[in-house]
């Protein structure tokens, strides 16, 4: 399977949950404000670290349910950040999802420039180097939010969430591979 095929197993395996979880909750996190999704994904993030620090779970989810969550935390607060004027809580399931997948197309192409560039240089990349440079992204994410969205010369907060939602599918495809072999 090429990367692009399995991108989108994981594009696929994300927004299924996505879409049940607003079947089952509506969009109760439209409530939250972006800085909160940015330490939601931290929580999911930190808990990665320390599980691949540990080598166990007390809890039960492991590692690639962190790895989905915060690809799907780094969606919403996309979604957040393009509805930031709109009031409206709840949206309709069709709209969200066709949200959700609007930016995490954008997620792919972003990757699949990148890849051209990098040649697939991720592919010798740690689980744990990925891990790691999520938590960098989001201290980066903290500082521009503390600066309330202004930088002098770095990307803009969505840039950060982007490049987090490729990291959390790079990691995903290499676990796959691991047990696949």
């Amino acid at each position: 399977m090429n990367t692009s095929q399995q991108y989108d197993t994981i594009i696929s395996k994300c927004e299924d949950i996505f879409t049940k979880k607003t079947k089952d909750y509506g969009t109760a996190w439209r409530i939250l404000r972006t800085s909160s999704l940015t330490d939601q994904i931290f929580i999911k993030a930190q808990r990665i670290r320390t599980l691949e620090e540990n080598g166990f779970s007390k809890v039960g989810e492991g590692i690639e349910d962190e790895f989905i969550g915060i690809i799907n935390y780094c969606v919403m607060a996309i979604i957040q950040l393009e509805l930031a004027d709109d009031k409206n809580l709840e949206l309709e399931t069709e709209i969200a999802k066709n949200l959700y997948k609007k930016y995490f197309l954008e997620a792919k192409s972003l990757m699949e420039k990148k890849n051209h560039d990098y040649g697939e240089a991720w592919r010798d990349m740690r689980v744990s180097s990925f891990t790691d440079l999520i938590l960098m992204k989001l201290l980066r994410v903290k500082q521009i939010e503390d600066n309330e969205g202004e930088t002098i010369m770095s990307e803009g907060i969505d840039a950060n969430y982007y490049d987090m939602i490729n990291y959390a599918v790079f990691a995903l495809i290499q676990m796959s591979e691991e047990v696949n072999n």
